[in-house]
Parts: C-alpha cells; structure tokens; sequence
C-alpha cells in the first residue's frame, strides 16, 4: 500500500510543477504588460502569482517529503509534512494579499491620473483561460491521488482565474473616464486572495489539530455494524496522516466468545475498512458487550 501513497504523491509533484510553469510565465507577462500600461489590478494579479510561485515551491516540498519513509525519529512516517507545506502556502498567500491591499488603497486615495490600455485586460483574460485548464488537471488529479495540497493548489487556481477576471473587468470599466475603477478592481483582487489562504488555512489546521468530519465517521461505524460478530461499536475515533486516514476504534462481542474468534472479529473489521473504505490504518481494540 505504501508504495502506490507514495506513488500518488509522485504524481502530486507533477501537479504541482505544472502550477509553477503556469505562474512563472504568467507572472512575467502580466507584471510586463502591467508594467507599460500602468495598470494597478494587472500589477496586483502579477504579484499574485509570484506568491503563487512561492507557495508551490513550499507544497512540493512537503509532498517530496511526505515520501520519506518512517525512521526512528518519524515512526508513523513524514505524512504529515504535505499539510504543513499546505498551511505554509496560505500563509504567504495572506501575507500578499494583504500587500495588495494596502497598495491598491494607497492608489485611490492619492489618485490615479489615467487608465490602463485595454491590452491588459485582454491579457488577464488569457491568464484566466490558462489557469482554469490547471486548475481543472489539478482537481481531477487530486480527486484521483486524494491529496489535500494538490487539492489546495487546484483552489487556488480556480483563485488565480477569477483574480484575472476580475482585474480585466476593472480595466475595462476603467476606460469610461472612471480611472479609479483598475485600482478598486486590485482591492478586489487582494479580498480575493486573502479569501483563498483563509480557507486553505482552515482546512489544513483542521487536519493538523486532528479534526474529522463526523459525517464520515458515522460512515465507518454503520460500516463496522454491519459486519458479523460486531454487538456494538462503543468508541470511533480517526485522523489524518497526511491523505491517510487512521481510525481507532473499541467493539463489543459477544462475552461467551474465547480470544481466538474474538480476535478473528476484530482482523475482519480491520480488513473491511482498508479495502472497501480505503482506510490507510486501523487499530481495533475489543470488549465483551455488556461491560
């Protein structure tokens, strides 16, 4: 089973030097274009993904990580590293966005004494068009590899082609002697932003303080009922390694089995979860119903 993890993360790593590509070339075409047509929403999505850069540099090495096997200091392994990585990235995403921010209020309030040329808002519909097929590899990639940083780098594509579109919308309204439009676009781009790193950053501290959706686990106990020998389920508990689900769980049998049958139980419920749950790890401890 390991080998295919790691495998998966791997494939994660592709995922994300596909991000990187897009941003490195995008990044430099915006800030360029930005940089002759004075518009400050292009400048601001440029930066953006120069952040953007950065962050997946930050996911690709923790998914590089992640691969390293277990050793005496990591006993259950480096899983752990992609969610730090993960959590990482939303924080130099935040730190941007709020630099946006600061310098698009700066703009409006010591003013803006012309538009941008149309030019960049038709090169920010084409970073948006590019960003929304990665952003569409990623998802599908993630949902295959179930990784939660391939799964953040998606959002934030999705992030990414909205920023531009949103920015090219600016600069064209810009154009109806409303100069002040492009720099409110770029306020728009930095909420934006800052949106995208607040919910990476509270799905990846969920998972990094143990959290799990109870909707799941109610999932695993019906499931564990179900099997023949279980009277009852009397603790659930699971969380995350990484994309790596381990649960922990306390059974009830029947108290006139020997050890032998009620061990044989608990290996079934094992089993059971890793194949048809696709559950990394389960610990099973059994009691006799009634105690």
């Amino acid at each position: 089973m390991n080998e295919e993890k790691y495998h998966n993360l791997k494939l994660g790593e592709y995922g994300i030097m596909i991000s990187m590509a897009a941003y490195l070339s995008l990044s430099a075409l915006k800030l360029a274009i930005a940089f002759h047509t004075h518009s400050s929403a292009l400048k601001a999505d440029g930066l953006n993904n120069i952040t953007d850069i950065l962050s997946s540099i930050a996911v690709l090495i923790g998914l590089r990580l992640s691969r390293k096997p277990a050793d005496q200091d990591h006993p259950y392994g480096h899983w752990k590293a992609e969610n730090v990585a993960s959590l990482v990235a939303s924080l130099i995403m935040m730190a941007v966005g709020i630099q946006v921010l600061f310098e698009a209020v700066r703009a409006i309030v010591y003013g803006k004494s012309q538009s941008p040329d149309l030019i960049s808002a038709w090169t920010g519909l084409f970073c948006a068009l590019i960003m929304y097929v990665v952003y569409r590899y990623n998802k599908k990639l993630s949902k295959k590899i179930n990784s939660q940083a391939v799964r953040a780098s998606a959002m934030d594509n999705l992030s990414d082609a909205w920023v531009s579109i949103g920015a090219s919308i600016g600069i064209i309204g810009s154009q109806f002697n409303l100069p002040w439009l492009d720099p409110a676009a770029a306020i728009v781009v930095g909420l934006l932003i800052c949106h995208t790193a607040w919910e990476i950053f509270r799905d990846t501290s969920h998972l990094l303080t143990d959290g799990f959706d109870e909707t799941e686990l109610e999932a695993y106990k019906e499931k564990v009922l179900g099997i023949a020998g279980v009277q009852g389920v009397k603790s659930i508990k699971a969380r995350q390694y990484g994309n790596n689900t381990v649960i922990d769980l306390v059974i009830a049998v029947d108290s006139s089995l020997d050890l032998r049958h009620a061990h044989d139980i608990s290996t079934e419920v094992e089993n059971t979860l890793i194949k048809d749950c696709e559950i990394y790890e389960v610990n099973v401890h059994f009691e006799p119903s009634g105690v």
